[in-house]
């Protein structure tokens, strides 16, 4: 189940990392949707970890 959770944050936030940045170009939107994607990793990890241990 963390690994659904982890999966669940990593997509939205490095979606939302990409729609922020699409604005500005495509460089831009490639750089913060890795750092949504590494957010969406330590989130779902830190929720999966408070849930279900």
């Amino acid at each position: 189940m963390k690994k659904i959770i982890m999966f669940l944050a990593v997509t939205i936030l490095s979606s939302a990392g990409w729609w922020l940045g699409a604005y500005a170009g495509t460089a831009y939107a490639w750089l913060l949707s890795s750092i949504g994607t590494f957010a969406g990793v330590y989130a779902g990890w830190r929720i999966g970890r408070a849930l279900f241990d």
